[in-house]
């Protein structure tokens, strides 16, 4: 078991969060605009039907864990696993049906400092502070972002019906990291219970901030393909390996 020293407090590994409760939507974006944002992570978006890639914004309260309370708002992209063989037919199809692709977390706003230390000195993602206004206990959740003074996005989510609940909820995927020139992948196991999801569902509105801008870069539809509610959501981070 490995141990990290943040601020002057050890951070033994996994880190758990016990309690947490998110909101998500989901679009379909022009890959290629989406590769051309991640190019410098050395890593390739998952190519849909229509050659499509899958971007998430997602809020995120953090009530309970090992790294304290706070609040995350996260910009992500499905990604080929980086020991895909990218010769394989139908690969990334297959690796979004199977749950075996990857997530590389591409922008990771929050707003507690540990956090934001522990973030980028044990896994590399890339946290930023910023301010938050949030709504996690209503049937419409809703967060606003800013930074530096400038509204970064605006987003509500209504809330969908209840999603089957299956005995074992655990679902375990590769998160992807890239800071300081270097790509981490780590291991996160995730425990959701309380889902609903719905198709569409979102109102999000672009602020004048440069994530905005590069949000607007991928011509996000006016329809979210999906979004989702978690009311209780256990994660576990292992440690991050460099690729």
């Amino acid at each position: 078991m490995s141990t990290h020293t943040v601020l002057g407090q050890e951070v033994q590994m996994p880190v758990r969060i016990r309690l947490a409760r998110a909101f998500m939507a989901s679009y379909l974006v022009p890959a290629d605009a989406a590769q051309q944002l991640i190019d410098y992570s050395g890593l390739r978006v998952l190519r849909l039907p229509g050659g499509r890639a899958m971007c998430s914004l997602v809020f995120v309260d953090y009530v309970d864990g090992d790294l304290g309370p706070y609040n995350e708002f996260g910009v992500s992209f499905m990604v080929r696993h980086h020991t895909a063989d990218p010769a394989a037919r139908f690969g990334d199809i297959r690796a979004l049906a199977t749950n075996q692709a990857g997530v590389l977390i591409h922008r990771l706003p929050v707003d507690g400092d540990f956090t934001l230390a522990a973030g980028r000195g044990i896994w590399g993602f890339p946290k930023e502070l910023a301010d938050f206004s949030v709504r996690h206990d209503a049937g419409e959740r809703h967060g606003a972002l800013h930074q530096d003074g400038k509204l970064v996005v605006d987003l509500t989510v209504q809330q969908g019906i209840p999603t089957p609940q299956r005995r074992n909820t655990t679902s375990s995927f590769d998160a992807y990291s890239h800071i300081d020139g270097v790509t981490r992948c780590t291991p996160w196991r995730m425990e959701p219970s309380g889902m609903r999801a719905r198709p569409g569902g979102a109102t999000l509105a672009l602020g004048e901030h440069p994530i905005a801008a590069e949000l607007r870069s991928l011509r996000l539809p006016r329809r979210a393909v999906m979004t989702s509610t978690i009311s209780r959501l256990a994660m576990t981070f292992e440690d991050a390996v460099a690729i």
